[in-house]
């Protein structure tokens, strides 16, 4: 399969309707610490706007929300990969991303057949602590190598100037968080994602 080079991670529906209709492709809803209603609202209206932008909506962690919701993309992290019911997840027809981190987290994700596998963090992030220090460019083209076809999508710590460098190592698409979200104008710093990842929409 072919991802589109700018994956953008956010945390709300809000942010969905709010960057997704400046020509956003691929986008991430990763919800953390709310009720499953509104996780579950969240996930009907972000999938609405998508469908009405020509979106691909990835659903986090919330298998069976997204099966619920007939969602088409799923991500999960190592840890709900180990409590995921994956024959029902692929009954659904859900598309499969995995985050990995380390070698052993990239065998882990071969082993369940995704559709995309992501390394992190390539740069050291401010969104969450992580046990795992940065994994940097190089490590890129060797976890390419591995996955071979499966695309491989580079996250952590990722801004507009480091574009270059993360598709030049192999990565087939950049996801970002907040280098946007964090922005004093998310809007403009989109049009920035988007205008470089283009020049990259040839890779997948």
């Amino acid at each position: 399969m072919r991802l589109d080079p700018f994956y953008l991670i956010v945390d709300s529906a809000a942010w969905i309707e709010r960057l997704v209709p400046l020509g956003v492709k691929l986008v991430q809803l990763r919800i953390k610490g709310r009720p499953l209603s509104e996780i579950r609202a969240d996930i009907r209206r972000a999938k609405a706007i998508c469908a009405t932008n020509g979106c691909q909506l990835v659903v986090n962690d919330y298998w069976q929300l997204a099966i619920e919701e007939g969602c088409d993309f799923l991500h999960l992290g190592q840890e709900d990969l180990a409590v995921a019911d994956l024959g029902a997840i692929r009954k659904a027809g859900l598309k499969l991303g995995l985050s990995t981190h380390d070698g052993a987290e990239l065998q882990t994700a071969l082993a369940a057949d995704p559709d995309y596998i992501a390394l992190g963090p390539i740069y050291p992030t401010i969104l969450k602590a992580m046990p795992w220090a940065a994994q940097g460019l190089e490590r890129i083209g060797e976890w390419k190598a591995i996955a071979g076809n499966i695309p491989l999508v580079a996250i952590g710590g990722l801004t507009v100037e480091r574009i270059p460098g993360v598709f030049e190592n192999g990565a087939d698409c950049a996801a970002v968080v907040t280098d946007i979200t964090r922005n004093p104008n998310p809007e403009s710093r989109t049009l920035e994602w988007l205008k470089s990842t283009r020049r990259h929409d040839s890779v997948g």
